[in-house]
């Protein structure tokens, strides 16, 4: 009789429990619990006489990168604004950063013949009488991609990119580049 009690109390207990309405604590792991923080990256932009001009910063995640640039003393006008291929501005005309950055493989320009855009048309900065212009826009590339072996560098061209020429808008000379760096 002792044993068949015991077990009912073992039991009664189970069920009090069971029915108490409190839920069973879930323990996540932090990995589980902690959204994907966006990686970021940014590159100090120099004109062709090596003097501070802006910034150009990536902040998300892959396939929504935001790239937002600020500029001073540069010319005022529009000016074709890219991510270029390779992270070096040593070329006195920024030619070591490359072609534009087009991992995909698609043509120039949102005016294009699809497939478009390149992944690092940025689109067209505006320059106003002070020398001082602001750009935000989104690329579908990828971290790894950027940061390839040789990695990135932006790009501000002296003319407007007119968003559909071959292979980059003709957007013509360089003025202010800056490799990307992490963090």
């Amino acid at each position: 009789m002792k044993t068949t009690l015991a077990i009912a109390l073992v039991a009664g207990l189970a069920l009090s429990a069971c029915n108490s309405g409190s839920e069973p604590a879930v323990t996540e792991s932090p990995a589980a619990t902690e959204a994907v923080q966006p990686e970021t990256a940014s590159a100090e932009l120099v004109d062709t006489a090596g003097k501070a001009v802006g910034t150009a910063t990536i902040t998300g995640t892959d396939g929504n990168l935001m790239v937002e640039v600020k500029v001073n003393d540069l010319p005022p006008g529009t000016h074709g604004a890219h991510i270029h291929t390779t992270g070096d501005c040593s070329a006195a005309d920024f030619t070591s950063a490359g072609g534009h950055w087009n991992p995909a493989n698609v043509n120039h320009g949102t005016e294009s013949d699809a497939p478009h855009p390149h992944a690092g048309d940025i689109g067209n900065i505006e320059v106003g009488e002070d020398g001082t212009g602001t750009l935000s826009n989104t690329s579908n590339g990828t971290w790894a991609e950027l940061f390839d072996a040789d990695g990135a560098a932006f790009v501000i061209h002296a003319d407007a990119d007119d968003m559909k020429s071959q292979p980059s808008g003709n957007a013509g000379a360089r003025i202010a580049c800056g490799v990307f760096s992490k963090g």
